[in-house]
């Protein structure tokens, strides 16, 4: 066995990156040298997404062309909204990005010589139109008009799925939890994006590969997987009672711990008080008493802490976004850093080619299929 050999590539260097640091002794999370608490508390998202793909936080005037470029840049093709009109209602809503994005790789080719910047804009600008015109379509029929009014991509996204302005607290909730998931270095989709961007692929190809990885539930989807957990229970008492069975059978419980995170995932108080505040503000505190009671039984049991998946379920759904939506706004997020990642892996690039260590057959003659036994 070779003793470099690590299951899951943990711990092992496979890049450098300018972009973020995550569980870096006296850093913490930080975006391009930026706290995640300064940023969760005083920027917005499209503050954050500039400073991941452009390279700096935007002064004023900076800010409002890119978040103009941004406005501009939401509308659909007509053959993008044709593809999405042929995906059924019960398709998961990851599928329906991973093929829009891919379908608008196809109308829109980024092509040699093509502004990446601007196919980073236009993907990070699109995905809510995406998701929700086709949400509308497919479930109760109606194609609908993509300018909401709304300035942010968090109310652009709250008023297309709603169909109204959001209430100003759900506008900011959904800002503050897009920072959160905006990026995080080299994680499963990222590293994915930049494997596929190693061989000269185009911007469309390596986020395709994202989303297909932040697909599964050992990813993004361990937000789904929560909220599906914290509202089986209808008190803490019964959560306590039958997390413990659920822990006495080794039932994998969705939303704690992390693989670099050894002692707190520093997203979740941010994301924790949020739901918090959500829930006095609805006068529903069940979701978050029995969230907070499942985070004291884990604490205790397993001695693991809950990572930003776990309260964005609840903070989420007080926001009255569909469960099979909460990765999706992830890929909202995340296509932020996927992009910068995509630009940096461009900027000094080496095709990702690892090797295995072979655990099969030591070499043996081929024998004729009419002399094998």
């Amino acid at each position: 066995m070779n003793k470099s050999y690590s299951p899951g590539l943990e711990g092992v260097v496979a890049g450098e990156t300018a972009i973020s640091t995550v569980g870096k002794k006296g850093k913490g999370l930080t975006y391009r040298g930026y706290s995640i608490n300064d940023l969760a508390a005083q920027a917005t998202f499209e503050e954050v997404a500039h400073l991941l793909i452009h390279g700096r936080l935007p002064a004023r005037e900076d800010l409002l062309l890119f978040s103009n470029r941004l406005m501009a840049l939401r509308d659909l093709p007509a053959g993008l909204k044709a593809v999405l009109e042929q995906l059924p209602g019960s398709a998961h809503p990851m599928d329906v990005l991973r093929t829009g994005c891919s379908a608008l790789g196809a109308i829109e080719p980024e092509g040699a010589g093509a502004d990446q910047y601007r196919t980073a804009e236009r993907l990070l600008a699109s995905f809510p139109s995406m998701l929700l015109y086709w949400y509308h379509y497919a479930h109760d029929g109606r194609r609908i008009t993509i300018d909401s009014g709304e300035e942010s991509l968090a109310g652009h996204f709250l008023a297309l799925l709603h169909g109204k302005a959001p209430e100003e607290l759900h506008r900011r909730a959904v800002d503050a939890s897009l920072i959160l998931y905006a990026e995080h270095e080299f994680n499963a989709s990222t590293f994915s994006a930049r494997v596929t961007a190693s061989t000269l692929s185009d911007f469309h190809s390596a986020v395709t590969s994202a989303i297909g990885t932040l697909r599964g539930p050992l990813h993004g989807g361990a937000n789904e997987e929560a909220m599906r957990l914290i509202s089986s229970f209808a008190s803490p008492d019964e959560a306590e009672r039958e997390l413990l069975a659920m822990l006495a059978r080794k039932e994998k419980i969705m939303g704690f711990g992390h693989r670099v995170y050894k002692k707190m995932d520093p997203r979740s108080p941010i994301i924790q008080k949020w739901s918090l505040r959500l829930s006095e503000a609805a006068g529903a505190m069940q979701l978050y008493e029995v969230s907070e009671r499942i985070e004291k039984v884990m604490q205790r049991e397993k001695g693991l802490f809950p990572n930003l998946d776990f309260y964005s379920a609840s903070a989420y759904h007080l926001c009255g976004i569909p469960t099979t939506m909460f990765t999706p706004v992830f890929v909202c997020a995340r296509i932020a850093g996927w992009s910068a990642h995509i630009i940096e892996q461009r900027a000094a690039n080496r095709l990702f080619r690892p090797i295995a260590d072979y655990t099969g057959p030591e070499p043996r003659d081929y024998v004729p299929v009419g002399e094998r036994g």
